[in-house]
């Protein structure tokens, strides 16, 4: 079991990154969400997890394709790790060609109990700055856990909720694997079919949760980009694979929305709530 006193030591370590927003990584992102157009001007919502991606050495790769343990992040002993969700606050746009900064700070670290043995639950707070002034604010939510069984960071429910518009989409391994190299994420189990399977135990290849939090914003900016998202919430509910197409869904409330997507059986397994600026 995790030693949680020694992980804990590691709250408040802080690391700083550079970098600048320039336009590849988003004629990368125009080309893998199949747009004619390329973004213009700014970064549009999520696009940040295009920039300060990490360049770790070959040699310090484990055999997941995740960096060693150690370093900014805790030495969680648990062998298998994904990232569980997030919520990010917008504050002003990031223009391209903009000097950006990021400061990571880790937010929390807790250890819980669930269906497959302990998990260990990472908290990340990221302020990125664009010119010298703050643009946004996230937390980023990682979650370890042991080698029993598929992961489930939380039970996947039947979706019983109704959208107002629902879109039904496939991901196959090329566009996974162009995700992969647009973040730079070297992670086997979205590009491995043969590891994703026999060694961490899912069915087929995975697909990245900021994938599928980056198709249910771009979806909901097809139906209506006229006023700025402010806020945006994430939360996994259970891996998503590529063996079978899965709908993005979609409900408006006032001022936002809530999206999620239900896999080919039914089962929510992704949830987000957005919400706009005043039109």
């Amino acid at each position: 079991m995790p030693d949680l006193a020694h992980l804990r030591s590691w709250i408040g370590r802080e690391e700083i990154a550079h970098d600048v927003a320039g336009a590849g990584p988003l004629a990368g992102l125009a080309a893998l969400l199949d747009r004619e157009q390329p973004f213009a001007q700014s970064l549009p919502p999520l696009a940040h997890w295009l920039y300060f991606l990490p360049y770790v050495r070959q040699s310090l790769i484990g055999a997941d394709g995740h960096p060693l343990r150690g370093g900014f992040l805790p030495p969680v002993a648990l062998p298998r790790r994904m990232w569980a969700g997030g919520r990010i606050r917008f504050v002003t746009p990031i223009g391209l060609g903009a000097r950006m900064q990021r400061r990571s700070v880790i937010d929390e670290i807790k250890r819980k109990s669930g269906a497959s043995g302990d998990l260990v639950f990472v908290t990340l707070r990221h302020e990125i700055s664009a010119d010298g002034e703050l643009a946004l604010v996230e937390e980023q939510d990682l979650v370890y856990r042991g080698e029993q069984g598929e992961a489930r960071p939380e039970a996947a429910t039947e979706a019983r909720r109704t959208a107002d518009r629902e879109e039904i989409v496939s991901v196959d391994p090329v566009q996974l694997f162009r995700f992969s190299a647009l973040t730079f994420n070297s992670h086997r189990i979205h590009y491995d079919r043969d590891y994703a399977r026999v060694v961490e135990g899912y069915r087929g290849l995975v697909v990245h949760a900021p994938l599928l939090a980056t198709l249910l914003v771009h979806f909901w900016l097809a139906q209506d980009s006229s006023a700025p998202i402010r806020n945006f919430s994430f939360r996994a509910l259970q891996p998503l694979l590529d063996d079978a197409p899965f709908a993005l869904c979609l409900k408006r409330r006032i001022a936002g929305g809530e999206l999620w997507t239900r896999d080919h059986a039914g089962r929510e397994t992704m949830r987000a709530e957005l919400d706009c600026a005043p039109g």
